[in-house]
């Protein structure tokens, strides 16, 4: 397995807060970027498509009130994975770190290593700024 993780951010909301709007995939389309379209989700279930790189279908396979979520492969994704939302409460605020294990070819993982993180810290990053 390929692991890749994303930058830890600081986000001004309680480690509930977070764990409530990425515990609903609804949500997550507010964090996506422009390249992302066909996006279609219900509250633990997701599909979409990444301009250049590939559809994937994901769905939330298990939750630790206010610390973990975890999402794994569900329909389209042309490789198996699992990625863990991680978040640590630290007072008002909490400290969130994406963690995505994938299983890669080596053809694929030289591809993808660099894409994939540099999605999971735009995603971490666009926490920042919930409103």
């Amino acid at each position: 397995m390929t692991k890749i993780d994303s930058d830890t951010v600081t986000v001004q909301k309680s480690a509930e807060e977070v764990f409530n709007f990425l515990g609903n995939f609804n949500n997550f389309q507010k964090l996506m970027p422009e390249q992302v379209t066909n996006w279609e989700s219900t509250e633990d279930e997701c599909s979409f498509t990444i301009a250049g790189m590939a559809s994937l279908g994901m769905k939330i396979q298990e939750k630790k009130p206010n610390s973990l979520i975890k999402v794994i492969k569900h329909g389209k994704a042309p490789f198996d994975f699992i990625l863990n939302c991680n978040i640590a409460e630290k007072g008002n605020e909490c400290a969130v770190q994406l963690s995505f294990d994938a299983d890669l070819n080596p053809m694929l993982k030289m591809m993808a290593v660099k894409p994939l993180g540099n999605f999971l810290n735009l995603l971490v990053n666009k926490l920042k700024d919930l409103p």
